[in-house]
């Protein structure tokens, strides 16, 4: 069974698509683009608003991870719990894009930003704005720039994640010509590229041969490794900063026929990523937990909003998932 069968079979039932390994990506894009669609319906979740209810306004840096889907649903059920109102806002990793949206979401008053940085750096102008107002800035998943301007911020231990796969892949290799697909405009995906290079070069057999900037998406990720591998590279090994790079990864190997044969780490252990571990085609992942970053989240919103004090940076645990324990984590499902 195809990689492309694998995924349709979670995706759909179960059921088995007999399609072409092209249709592997086609079949990710649709299902990425319907989860924007579903999640992004009504501008506003929150249905049994109390009077004086409270605004609150999120932007994540892109809707096309289910990832983010996860965080925001967590958020929303407590607002609707509470009869607030809730808007949010698709940057499609457009940083200018979300800086304008942000504006937009301040001149309706809202009393909370939840924010994800499409650019850690860009943001400064319009969180100082937001500052100015009163209102409250929860960040999440990824750093701004200019930390003393968000009231908390919650992120997976991304440093932690690099480290921790580094450290299972030298367990694994005692030399190696890595690729490295990297997303630099976020702390986070610097991060855990740093935790990983920083492990792994101590090893002077490991040679990092190539670093592709994917911006951490399925649809650049596979491009631009086909054309690494076509330009004539010299690689056994790839570290991905996030899962959905390392879907885009994995389809440009299986399309080369080099799929099993280089060895594929990632983050995340998302429900793809674990299949692919499963079935032998991925190495090692540092598990996020979506959930548990919602649900913080949500607390620390509320907290805020009844005037106490909270902590100002929050590390939620990775886990290493690998094919030996992969199952214990569920594969159809994130943790």
């Amino acid at each position: 069974m195809t990689i492309c069968e694998r995924a349709d079979e979670r995706r759909m039932d179960k059921k088995v698509v007999s399609a072409g390994r092209a249709a592997f990506i086609l079949v990710n894009v649709i299902a990425i683009c319907a989860g924007i669609f579903f999640f992004f319906g009504p501008d506003d979740f929150s249905l049994n608003q109390k009077e004086n209810s409270y605004l609150i306004g999120a932007s994540y840096m892109t809707m096309n991870n289910e990832f983010y889907k996860i965080i925001g649903e967590e958020i929303a059920h407590r607002v609707e719990a509470e009869g607030d109102r809730l808007i949010l806002r698709d940057p499609a990793l457009n940083a200018g894009r979300q800086a304008m949206q942000v504006q937009e979401m301040l001149d309706m008053g809202i009393d909370v930003l939840i924010i994800t940085p499409v650019d850690g750096a860009g943001l400064s102008d319009v969180l100082r704005k937001a500052r100015e107002q009163g209102t409250l800035i929860v960040v999440l998943d990824t750093n701004v720039q200019d930390s003393g301007l968000a009231d908390c911020t919650i992120t997976s231990d991304n440093y932690q994640a690099g480290v921790l796969v580094g450290e299972y892949f030298l367990t694994r290799q005692d030399s190696a010509k890595v690729i490295v697909m990297t997303h630099d405009a976020t702390v986070s995906g610097r991060e855990r590229v740093k935790g990983f290079m920083d492990t792994v070069t101590k090893n002077p057999n490991v040679e990092i041969v190539k670093e592709i900037e994917c911006e951490g998406q399925l649809e650049t990720a596979m491009p631009k490794l086909r054309q690494c591998i076509e330009s004539g590279t010299a690689f056994d090994s790839v570290f991905c900063l996030n899962d959905l790079a390392g879907v885009g990864a994995a389809a440009a190997l299986d399309e080369k026929q080099m799929l099993g044969k280089v060895k594929l780490y990632g983050v995340d252990a998302s429900p793809d990523a674990k299949a692919l571990m499963a079935e032998g085609m991925m190495e090692a992942s540092a598990a996020q937990f979506p959930t548990e970053i919602g649900k913080e989240a949500a607390e620390i919103i509320y907290r805020l909003l009844n005037g106490e004090n909270v902590q100002k940076n929050i590390l939620v645990p990775v886990e290493l998932v690998t094919q030996e324990n992969v199952r214990q984590f569920g594969i159809d499902r994130w943790q």
